[in-house]
């Protein structure tokens, strides 16, 4: 175990202590090593990014597929295996997962222990990684408003390193619980609640990540605390920005979209066969202006 580790405890460090160096101007221990626990949340998501991608293909994948698994679970309402092994039939055919939504948390999980162990081994003397000799004794001395960075909830009995990690602790349940809730309410299309495995997937979660993080927060160190809450406001607008420039087709951020584009005279409506209307993009439109055709010139 040690050996798939102790790598990572060197790059986790090796980030860390990379941006407190480059902090070194500012004289101040620490804002530095508060910005190094940062940089390392966002660098980590720019590399998570292709995962998040995959994540979003993967649960509109999902969406389109809800007549098909409809389907399946009304013809095998009585046997429960063979829905199931339908179901996975399905995914497989199209190469999703409904658990896709829980990668980006799952490819976390090695550094985000990585973090915890080299933060939890500052209070106790237990150097991982790079993170020794003065770069130790340095980061022993680090607070974040008046807290140790490797201070926790019941690791400690001063009252100010209580309160940073309670209000860090409901800060961090809370950006779980409204990003969660973001997804559902304006992210996801309308779809009957009863027996919809993907709905009931994203209940679950919007309820049971936050009470976790609740729970298990009075055992994180104050920079594993940093670390979660930054992670977790880049989620959230992360999102934001995918939900409101590029939604999923028919969720309520998607008409909102295309009511807006309706009243810029981006769309066009047709009528279809069934004796209804169909709105498209108008390829015309550009910035809600017509565009004009251009005149080719004449050869004299």
């Amino acid at each position: 175990m040690s050996a798939i580790l102790n790598p990572l405890y060197t790059a986790v460090s090796w980030v860390i202590i990379t941006f407190h160096d480059l902090l070194g101007f500012t004289n101040n221990e620490n804002l530095q090593w508060s910005i190094g626990i940062i940089a390392l949340v966002i660098l980590i998501r720019i590399i998570l990014i292709p995962l998040f991608v995959k994540q979003i293909k993967s649960q509109r994948a999902l969406t389109a597929l809800q007549p098909h698994m409809k389907a399946i679970q009304k013809k095998h309402k009585d046997d429960r295996q063979k829905q199931s092994e339908e179901m996975m039939k399905l995914y497989k055919e199209h190469k999703t997962n409904p658990f896709a939504s829980c990668f980006p948390i799952l490819a976390q999980a090695p550094i985000f222990f990585a973090l915890f162990t080299v933060l939890n081994g500052i209070s106790q003397n237990k150097p991982h990684g790079l993170l020794k000799g003065e770069y130790l004794l340095s980061a022993q001395e680090a607070h974040f408003f008046g807290a140790p960075l490797s201070g926790t909830f019941l690791g400690t009995t001063d009252g100010g390193t209580k309160l940073i990690a309670i209000l860090l602790i409901i800060f961090m349940s809370a950006t779980t619980f409204t990003t969660q809730r973001q997804l559902m309410v304006k992210g996801m299309p309308k779809m009957d609640s009863s027996n919809n495995m993907m709905l009931q997937q994203q209940k679950i979660m919007l309820y049971l990540f936050p009470i976790i993080f609740a729970v298990t927060g009075v055992n994180f160190p104050i920079g594993v605390l940093i670390y979660w809450s930054t992670t977790n406001l880049w989620t959230w607008g992360q999102q934001f920005y995918v939900i409101k420039r590029n939604p999923t087709p028919g969720s309520p951020a998607y008409e909102e979209l295309q009511k807006k584009k309706a009243d810029k005279g981006l769309l066009d409506e047709k009528s279809n066969d069934e004796g209804g209307t169909t709105i498209t993009e108008n390829p015309t439109d550009i910035g809600g202006q017509r565009k004009q055709p251009k005149r080719k010139k004449r050869r004299r």
